[in-house]
């Protein structure tokens, strides 16, 4: 073969089916479920996945929906990540943690309310299931320079000069997405002018697999359960919001006056506590994106949608897109259309944009309501507490929506 043949061969792209710009939990989440359905792809990020699975380097956790864990089991994740995840036996909510507040307890058979999982750990069992499908190939500390989509395909140009080829482009970067700005999604965005502290915490007592919601007027305030430590300590995450204008003084806080400030508001339910993890805070926003698909572009996870933790449903809403677009994307494959085909991105979009606009409503709801100060909405929240305690038909709503059971549930998140 001549050097000029060499040249022309090395200068035709790698096609594949899909191109998914972003490998973090819920692009790779995608690229793993589309293997399982015989679907190729590219995964492009530009993190270097050694410094993002370092000890120490994250110490956030993520609340997995009993939908979400149904979607690990089903792409194979399960045998990696059983052991790794807490229980979620219950959730207790509380207004300022005075009298009147929901528990929320499945029956013995209705299993739990989800589970939580370290970041990292997440990251782990999904990189490492990466490397081993031959169905994914991942391109890392590298991104888009140049975005292609035309009648026939996509084709992605790298910063490390490749370019790459598929029928379908999805964007899963975040909430930053640099193509979906590009492609001109217009978005519906607010800022809460709130901002979370992420941390993890040593506590004396156990914490029985329950989650607290603690809502204070400046913001919730979450305990979600973690395993034991190897030396047996027992651990819990926590999710602290506050007013943004109060968001410096508690960031220049040294670890023991922090400490003592979480410890103020727990009221003891959990002992004396300690840090067990870095902290660290982001501030809180809502976007929504109008539309999530475009000419063979799709668009999942926080690059369409983005919300306040107060439910902790912002990845398994992205997990939800995951397994809407899969079986979209399945279903149409198997008569014949290709995976950028108009008709199954309207289908996708159909399905999914309804779905995220309720959740996210709800959530922004709850912030708002709760985030009202004052004896008299205080005793108001605490009254319809009280009658969601009471009657069975409320929880099990609000239990199904926790656990992500509700609504038309994609085949690879039922189970």
């Amino acid at each position: 073969m001549s050097e000029s043949q060499n040249s022309l061969e090395s200068a035709v792209p790698e096609r594949r089916d899909l191109i998914i710009l972003g490998g973090g939990l819920v692009g790779m989440t995608l690229a793993l479920a589309a293997a399982r359905a015989g679907i190729t792809s590219h995964v492009i990020d530009r993190a270097d996945p050694a410094e993002l699975t370092a000890e120490g380097a994250d110490g956030r956790a993520s609340a997995i929906s009993t939908a979400s864990w149904n979607l690990f089991s089903n792409i194979g994740l399960a045998r990696r990540l059983d052991k790794l995840g807490c229980p979620i036996a219950s959730i207790a909510v509380t207004d300022g943690m005075k009298p009147g507040r929901i528990d929320f307890t499945p029956k013995q058979d209705e299993g739990t309310l989800g589970r939580m999982f370290a970041n990292r750990d997440l990251r782990l069992a999904l990189f490492e299931a990466a490397r081993e499908e031959p169905a994914i190939a991942w391109h890392v500390r590298t991104e888009a320079v140049r975005r292609d989509r035309g009648e026939h395909g996509v084709e992605v140009e790298l910063s490390d000069g490749r370019v790459l080829a598929a029928s379908l482009l999805v964007a899963a970067e975040g909430r930053q997405s640099p193509t979906r700005d590009e492609a001109g999604f217009k978005m519906a965005r607010w800022d809460y002018r709130h901002r979370a502290f992420v941390t993890g915490l040593f506590h004396e007592k156990s914490h029985d697999n329950t989650a607290w919601e603690i809502f204070y007027p400046a913001g919730p305030f979450a305990l979600l359960p973690l395993l034991d430590d190897a030396q047996g300590r027992h651990r819990s995450a926590l999710v602290w919001t506050v007013d943004e204008n109060d968001a410096a003084g508690i960031a220049a806080m040294n670890d023991a006056m922090f400490v003592n400030e979480v410890a103020q508001r727990m009221h003891g339910v959990l002992g004396a506590i300690s840090l067990s993890a870095p902290r660290m805070s982001y501030p809180l926003r809502f976007h929504h994106a109008g539309k999530v698909v475009d000419r063979r572009l799709a668009v999942i996870g926080d690059a369409a949608h983005g919300m306040h933790p107060i439910a902790g449903q912002g990845l398994n809403l992205g997990l939800r897109d995951v397994g809407a677009l899969v079986e979209v994307l399945t279903e149409g494959m198997r008569l014949g259309l290709e995976p950028g085909d108009a008709q199954l991105l309207a289908r996708y979009e159909k399905w999914r944009s309804l779905d995220s606009f309720m959740v996210m409503s709800v959530t922004d709801g709850l912030t708002r309501l709760f985030g009202i100060p004052g004896k008299l909405p205080s005793a108001a929240r605490r009254l319809g507490m009280g009658a969601v305690q009471r009657l069975p038909a409320l929880k099990s709503f609000f239990m199904d929506e926790a656990r992500g059971m509700s609504g038309a549930l994609p085949e690879l998140l039922r189970g």
